[in-house]
């Protein structure tokens, strides 16, 4: 058997050796490009990168300002609090050991070796109770080892001490001082200083540019705390580190920048008075609480604003709204069970009812009908007014509307009693402007304030009586420096048509007279009402902020704008040409403006700033009120100082004349050996709490009490006010904390006069 080989093709296809090497070129060529993108073109985004990588920031916090009141009393400083804290990359590489250090460490804070899950762990914010020191441990063992992991926050001072004489048993636990918020006056000043509280989300970018650290910085969230948080808050330095992969810090790469600290704030609140007035107010409150309801808890007064101020400078010296709530149990942070609890209680503690919230003055804002109808010639000092108990009047809503009895024809009453709590049917008979005043007659003031027949054949009306009320500070924010404050109302025919859908009536504009109706008011516009009468018709600008200095002592130079609660410094600025120029620099958003906003008013060092003068300055619109309707015109008048003087002559006959309001308070109670003068206000109300209470009953509406007075009434000092929700007549509930206040202001001046050797 014969065979033969079959010849193998052996012929080679030389486009395949081309398609290989085509590959291994493309491949190359790309790793050549990628190569030389990377190392050329993207060279500077990797080193970035890698900087990063390497590079930290870490925010060293500003201290916050301290507050102080007039007499150097601290009433806001910063306070260490102590946190147990473990760094995992320390803790010992023996396990049994690491366990009893643990196990150590729970017995003396509670908090558990193991509990939960590492999962869970994640789910946690820190010092949340919740997880095991385990899980805590190594939850931060698995994001930065040489990060302190917060075990438990807000350990005692004797905790804190002992984990630090542990410290060399215990590697790795350690003890982090966290600095908070600490209030010696605690609920006596809460009102006015505030609390602090953390950054929320909607402020978090803003901040964050400023230099804030969302989570551990806080801002202020009510009073001064808010107000001032540009004065106080400081400049958080800043150190640039390099750490290795595992976080621990190798170098400093940039000089460190320390912090700057905020500046110290000294309130213009006298601490010693306040406390008095608190204690006059609960006084006052509580007796009447017994007697009308004994011990069962039952309030008939449940709320209640005491304010002091000096009338020449508009230095407040004591503000009080009651209740009030305490400011240290939100300085670590806010319980949330606490928050709910002011927020949901009816008399609003969290509120500075002083500057918040708006009331009907009643009888005090007569100052404002007694100014208008002396100034615009519808009364005399010397004409002779009839006072009967009681008026008829016709409730007209157009001006030939015909008065119909039993339709529209409706009774306005004087005040019921008299000073001693005797009926008064009778009213008070035929009485002199001073006496008006002094008495309070409601009769005599709605003839002022609307006419009546031809004894006054036309009175002062709404819209001038706008104008005075204004004048004397109603109806528009004073411009404190706090945050919240309300604007009152001073009511006119257009803002009824817009607000209650009818015309204006005749009887608005009588009760108006006497500071009833739609007259709405804040406890603090009342006050300025009175001080301005006080002062000789000069209204200044009410403050809390007598100086603000830095960490060493010196007296800063600031200014403040109420419109959008701005706090601007002077700086010198520079132009192309080296020319400088003075401006302002604002601390907020750090933005430099050539002029202060309108209104904008210095804050430090003190200066008393007059907003205006009623004798001097023409704020007062002129109405030509010929044939019965008043037109405005575009022309203004002051008042003349003649009818200022005969206002206060009233307020002071009120203390002087044995039928005055504060008659049997300051000759009789409160005897002082300093000439006082003032006014009491007596206010129905029916607001939401009186309507489910159902005591909105016509002709018997629940009162607030109102009184302010002034001393010495020739030279005055300070001027008070007292106010108490559903606290009835003013003279007999109010009348007696102004007078205690008052009299505790001269008691204190005379002994710091004899302890300065004055």
């Amino acid at each position: 058997m014969s065979s033969h080989a079959v010849p193998r093709n052996s012929r080679f296809e030389t486009w395949r050796l081309f398609v290989i090497y085509g590959v291994i070129v493309l491949i190359l060529t790309t790793l050549l490009g990628r190569l030389i993108s990377m190392q050329v073109f993207d060279s500077q985004s990797y080193i970035d990168q890698a900087v990063e990588n390497y590079t930290k920031e870490i925010s060293s916090p500003a201290p916050r300002g301290i507050i102080y009141d007039r007499n150097g009393f601290i009433l806001a400083r910063n306070a260490a609090s102590y946190n147990l804290v473990i760094t995992p990359a320390y803790v010992p590489d023996d396990d049994a050991d690491t366990q009893r250090i643990y196990r150590e460490i729970s017995t003396l804070t509670g908090v558990p070796v193991n509990s939960g899950t590492l999962e869970e762990a994640k789910l946690f914010a820190p010092c949340v109770e919740g997880p095991g020191i385990n899980q805590l441990v190594a939850l931060g063992d698995s994001l930065a080892p040489y990060t302190p992991v917060q075990i438990k926050c807000n350990i005692s001072e004797n905790v804190a001490r002992l984990v630090s004489e542990r410290s060399v048993d215990w590697p790795g636990v350690g003890v982090e001082i966290v600095p908070i918020r600490d209030y010696p006056t605690g609920s006596l000043t809460a009102n006015l200083i505030g609390f602090l509280g953390p950054i929320p989300a909607s402020l978090e970018q803003s901040l964050r540019a400023k230099g804030f650290v969302p989570n551990r910085d806080k801002i202020g969230y009510a009073g001064v705390e808010t107000s001032l948080q540009e004065v106080l808050a400081g400049v958080n330095g800043k150190r640039v580190i390099q750490v290795d992969v595992a976080g621990q810090e190798l170098r400093n790469l940039e000089p460190p920048i320390a912090p700057i600290p905020g500046y110290n704030v000294t309130l213009t609140i006298d601490t010693r008075l306040q406390a008095v007035a608190e204690a006059s107010l609960l006084q006052e409150i509580n007796f009447w609480n017994r007697w009308f309801y004994g011990n069962s808890g039952q309030q008939r007064i449940s709320s209640g604003v005491v304010i002091a101020m000096n009338p020449k400078t508009g230095e407040i010296l004591a503000m009080v709204s009651y209740p009030t709530y305490e400011n240290n149990r939100m300085s670590r942070f806010i319980p949330g069970y606490y928050y709910n609890q002011l927020s949901q209680d009816p008399r609003r503690p969290l509120l500075n009812n002083a500057i918040q919230s708006e009331y009907p003055p009643g009888s005090v804002f007569k100052l404002s009908t007694a100014n208008g109808a002396l100034n615009e010639g519808v009364v005399t000092t010397s004409q002779i007014i009839q006072t009967p108990g009681k008026l008829e009047l016709c409730e007209q809503f157009t001006p030939n509307e015909p008065c119909i009895p039993g339709q529209n024809v409706r009774p306005f009453v004087d005040w019921i009693y008299n000073i001693r709590g005797v009926l008064n049917p009778a009213g008070f008979g035929t009485l002199d402007f001073l006496r008006c005043i002094a008495y309070s007659s409601n009769v005599c003031f709605y003839k002022l304030g609307g006419g009546y027949g031809d004894e006054i054949k036309q009175g002062l009306g709404i819209f001038r009586l706008g104008e005075y009320a204004r004048a004397l500070g109603y109806g528009a924010a004073s411009g404190i420096e706090l945050p919240g404050e309300a604007d009152g109302l001073i009511p006119d025919p257009q803002w009824k048509r817009i607000n209650q859908g009818e015309n204006w009536s005749t009887g608005d504009t009588y009760i108006a007279s006497v500071g009833q109706g739609y007259v709405l008011a804040t406890p603090l516009q009342v006050l300025m009402s009175g001080a301005t009468m006080a002062n000789d018709g000069k209204l200044m600008q009410p403050t809390i902020v007598r100086e603000v200095t830095d960490s060493e002592g010196k007296v800063q130079t600031v200014w403040f704008s109420p419109t959008d609660f701005t706090i601007w410094v002077p700086r010198t600025v520079s132009d192309d040409r080296g020319n400088t120029t003075q401006a302002w620099f604002n601390l907020a958003d750090s933005t430099i403006v050539k002029q202060l906003p309108a209104g904008s008013y210095q804050i430090s060092p003190f200066t008393a700033n007059m907003k205006w003068d009623i004798t001097t300055d023409p704020r007062i619109a002129v109405y030509n009120c010929e044939g019965g309707n008043c037109i405005k015109t575009d022309q203004k008048k002051t008042e003349s100082p003649s009818v200022v003087k005969s206002v206060q002559a009233g307020m002071r006959l009120a203390v002087t004349d044995p039928r005055g309001t504060l008659y049997a308070i300051y000759s009789e109670r409160y005897p002082l050996p300093i000439a006082v003068a003032g006014k009491t206000g007596t206010a129905e109300y029916c607001d939401d709490v009186a309507l489910k209470a159902n005591r909105c009953q016509f002709g018997s509406w629940p009162t607030h009490s109102w009184t302010l007075s002034y001393a010495p009434y020739d030279n005055p000092e300070i001027v008070v006010l007292a106010f108490e929700y559903n606290g009835g007549e003013g003279a007999s509930v109010a009348a007696p904390v102004v007078a205690r206040v008052l009299k505790a202001y001269f008691e204190l001046k005379s002994i710091d006069l004899a302890k300065n050797g004055g």
